[in-house]
């Protein structure tokens, strides 16, 4: 698929630079109403018909070029790419991306606008971006290609390796660029590596375009059913052969094997067949090339974490502890294997037996440098986009991770950072992480987490750190135990290393901006809807003066807030205020000899009405006294007198004390 993608992307160009000459005012309505028919269906994510949507607006460019040859040669490729665009659709993170792609192509259209309407380095269309994880896309494309060549060096002498890395920082890509290196059928691209690090290493370039390589990725793996998870592995297996169609009929292989890799390919095998697919191919491709083969299995884990959370996990992991075992231990034909994940998942005894079989995580010191930006790159980076100016503020939300002993920036956000500064120098950093990184998980522990839990969330809230013993290996079985989440969190790029105090122990805080925004929006959005559910029967109680009741519900609402807040009396008022939101509050008002805090009128006179007075106390012993002290001042001013003047036929008053967490409910007695 990546020769094919190669020819569209050189073709589309050239149909876009046409199209700027010959489109008609027919055809950009007619793309106008293409355009937006994608986007209406990726409200629905309906991959199929976003698909034909997809394909539909680019025919009508291809159209346009006035160029029936061209369109021919693009309209050939419509079939070998369509599966590959119903899968990539699937991942609804890239929908704004493509939204904004079509406009663009369509706005400078209509402007014939050759320079916006193809890439602003003139290697292609507006629909390949600088953050795709294709190694030949990102050199095609002639943008600046952060060196991580040196990687192939380190693992030439590796048999079996894991490299394990939060998402989005470069292992795809990197291992993208593994595949171009290695692979005997990439030989053509060889050129992709010149003048990069590793050009200069004679020994690795030894190995350059020799190895039949298989290259897989598990990170679509994401079903709700273990079925469907095997019919996604079984695709995945049938795109592979796509690729290696050579070996189907090869005559150097015995019937039995060209049987088993046919209905491999028809997707008609069993479950069993598909364990050891990986060891089936392997061996074929190493028949028919007499050399061994390599194989590079992206995400491996992913597959994994659905299972965990959709309740089949055994069955799944039985299935890849078959997959890998037979591919990476029992394989004669195997010259080495390279993984990348976000955990090293060896209780389950997937890796168990494995031949040289090693693992670097951020806890290790090998391997660190591949694997995001350091400043330097970094650096680097702003200054080829005239965005020098703008360090600060990538450090500040994009840096802080400790790989080993290297300081790390987070490449994906850097790059959409600099993507939007190019777009409009004006646009302010945001949190591009929390939308591909899969929080479901943090958001699970910030939902059901215990008050330990809670309260040491806003520890890191507030800029502290927490010590923690780590464990390098976890089952997701682990997750649920409080000590072993903070395991997680560090592995999957949640937390960092602030100092390491030996024997696995470490002190841990949030790295930048962009994941402390991740908790606080995950914290406040639990927050909101909590409080939005409890908020009526608190006022309810207030209502019927339970005030045992009340007193628990709003305690329970307190615990569950995202800080100590600033433990002042104006804070909790501002507090209650937003707490009873969306009814009618009179607040601070004059009243016959003081100002109430706060009074919640009713809809009807002859409902309820309540004034509450707020205090601060100094400590947990005062608030008794101090919510009382509010009852007293509810009386000696006359509050009730006032809103009963109004109009309103029955009132309640109430003094409410507050220290940090701890809250305490008086009843204006009658």
């Amino acid at each position: 698929m990546e020769d094919v993608l190669q020819i569209r992307l050189s073709l589309e160009a050239l149909a876009v630079r046409l199209s700027c000459e010959n489109i008609t005012p027919a055809a950009l309505q007619e793309l106008k109403v293409a355009m937006e028919d994608f986007e209406e269906k990726t409200k629905f994510s309906q991959f199929v018909e976003m698909a034909k949507a997809d394909v539909k607006f680019h025919e009508i460019l291809y159209k346009a070029s006035n160029n029936p040859k061209l369109q021919q040669l693009l309209s050939n490729l419509r079939e070998q790419m369509y599966r590959y665009r119903v899968e990539y659709l699937k991942d609804d993170v890239i929908y704004p991306r493509l939204i904004e792609e079509h406009q663009k192509m369509y706005d400078a259209l209509k402007a014939k606008d050759l320079v916006d309407a193809t890439d602003s380095k003139g290697g292609g269309t507006v629909t390949i971006n600088i953050t795709t994880s294709s190694f030949s896309y990102t050199n095609e494309k002639v943008v600046d290609y952060v060196d991580k060549t040196n990687l192939i060096a380190n693992i030439i002498n590796e048999k079996v390796v894991l490299y394990t890395r939060p998402r989005r920082f470069g292992k795809t890509l990197n291992m993208s660029m593994l595949y171009y290196f290695f692979s005997i059928k990439e030989k053509e691209n060889a050129y992709l590596f010149n003048d990069l690090y590793i050009s200069k290493n004679k020994e690795a370039l030894e190995h350059q375009n020799k190895y039949p390589t298989i290259f897989i990725s598990l990170k679509e793996m994401k079903n709700l059913t273990f079925d469907a998870q095997i019919s996604s592995f079984s695709s995945i297996i049938y795109e592979l052969l796509e690729k290696n169609l050579e070996i189907l009929s090869a005559s150097q292989l015995t019937d039995a094997t060209k049987k088993k890799l046919n209905s491999l390919h028809d997707e008609t095998t069993s479950i069993e067949d598909l364990k050891f697919s990986l060891r089936i191919i392997s061996n074929a491709l190493y028949t028919y090339y007499h050399q061994k083969v390599i194989i590079l299995i992206d995400e491996y884990d992913v597959p994994l974490q659905s299972a965990y959370q959709n309740n089949y996990y055994d069955e799944m992991v039985d299935f890849l502890r078959s997959v890998f075992s037979s591919a990476l231990k029992t394989n004669d034909a195997l010259e080495k294997s390279i993984l990348t994940g976000c955990l090293r998942i060896s209780k389950e005894s997937i890796f168990t037996g494995l031949n040289n079989f090693t693992s670097y995580s951020i806890l290790n010191n090998i391997g660190n440098e591949y694997f995001g930006f350091n400043e330097n790159e970094v650096k680097q980076l702003l200054e080829d986009y005239q965005l020098s100016s703008y360090m600060d503020e990538v450090k500040e939300w994009y840096d802080g991770y400790l790989f080993g002993n290297i300081e790390i920036y987070n490449p994906w956000s850097t790059l959409m950072y600099v993507d939007s500064k190019l777009d409009n120098v004006t646009n302010q950093p945001v949190s591009f992480w929390a939308n591909t990184s899969g929080n479901d998980l943090v958001v699970n522990y910030i939902q059901n987490g215990s008050d330990e839990l809670h309260e040491e969330f806003e520890q890191l809230i507030q800029g502290k750190s927490l010590t923690k013993y780590i464990k390098p290996e976890l089952t997701y079985r682990e997750m649920d135990n409080i000590n072993n989440i903070y395991s997680f969190l560090l592995l999957t790029g949640y937390l960092k290393i602030k100092e390491d105090l030996g024997e696995n122990k470490y002190k841990l805080i949030i790295p930048n901006k962009e994941v402390y925004e991740i908790y606080k929006q995950s914290f406040m959005s639990y927050f909101e809807d909590y409080t939005f559910v409890r908020k009526e029967d608190l006022y309810q109680c207030l209502v019927r003066e339970d005030v045992d009741q009340a007193n628990e519900i709003l305690g329970d609402i307190l615990s569950r807030s995202i800080s100590y807040f600033d433990n002042q009396e104006s804070f909790y008022h501002g507090f209650l205020v937003g707490l009873f939101s969306g009814k009618k509050i009179k607040s601070n008002r004059e009243a016959m000899h003081g100002r109430f805090d706060l009074c919640i009128l009713p809809k009807q006179i002859f409902q309820t009405a309540l004034i509450l007075e707020c205090k601060h106390s100094k400590s947990v012993k005062d608030l008794i006294r101090d919510a009382s002290e509010g009852v007293q001042q509810i009386i000696d001013y006359k509050y009730e007198e006032e809103i009963i003047n109004e109009g309103y036929l029955h009132v309640k008053g109430y003094g409410i004390s507050f220290y940090m967490k701890y809250c305490y409910i008086v009843k204006v007695q009658a």
